[in-house]
């Protein structure tokens, strides 16, 4: 992956020494709640940095001054290739929540797709009783395309049942996505 500069972040590949930063948030409760994980050990991040090292599809997002890694992007290529569709995700530290940097990571994510890599068209997905992320997903101008009950489910209660979600669909084509003016850069 090219390093993507914004003006307050870099988004680079992920390296194998990232595990200590990747622990810093994937500990964290709240930040892992939607997602298909528990929170992770040391360990775990430090394992998971050195294989996220060799997945193009998680994107390091780090502040620009510092070089702090404070979330990731997930950008995937969807089959079949020919209908030039990815996915998109992202997860980011409870420390900078709020803060936009989760808006100015995946605007320029979805800018690079659409300019640069011929991306025709971007998916998302995320739970409803998420509302920051169909907020964000929202702004950056995907369209909320489908509702889908109890979809699947990543995690079991205290008697090891099935914990159920719903699940939202976005998408954007790039032709709408370039059409739209996008401050949030």
């Amino acid at each position: 992956m090219v390093p993507i500069t914004t003006q307050r972040l870099l988004l680079r590949a992920f390296r194998p020494e990232d595990g200590p930063e990747l622990y810093e948030y994937l500990s964290q409760e709240e930040v892992v709640h939607y997602e298909p994980y528990g929170v992770f050990s040391l360990e775990d991040s430090l394992a998971e940095s050195r294989r996220r090292a060799g997945d193009p599809a998680f994107i390091a997002v780090c502040q620009r001054e510092s070089g702090k890694l404070i979330g990731n992007l997930y950008f995937q290529r969807q089959q079949p290739a020919e209908y030039r569709t990815w996915e998109l995700g992202y997860v980011f530290s409870g420390n900078v929540q709020g803060q936009g940097y989760a808006a100015e990571a995946c605007a320029a994510l979805l800018r690079h797709a659409f300019t640069q890599l011929e991306v025709r068209r971007v998916t998302a997905q995320c739970n409803p009783e998420n509302t920051a992320s169909w907020r964000l997903l929202e702004r950056l101008g995907l369209r909320r395309e489908g509702f889908s009950r109890e979809t699947g489910y990543f995690k079991t209660d205290a008697a090891g049942q099935p914990k159920w979600h719903d699940t939202y669909a976005y998408g954007v084509l790039a032709r709408e996505w370039l059409e739209q003016d996008r401050p949030m850069e």
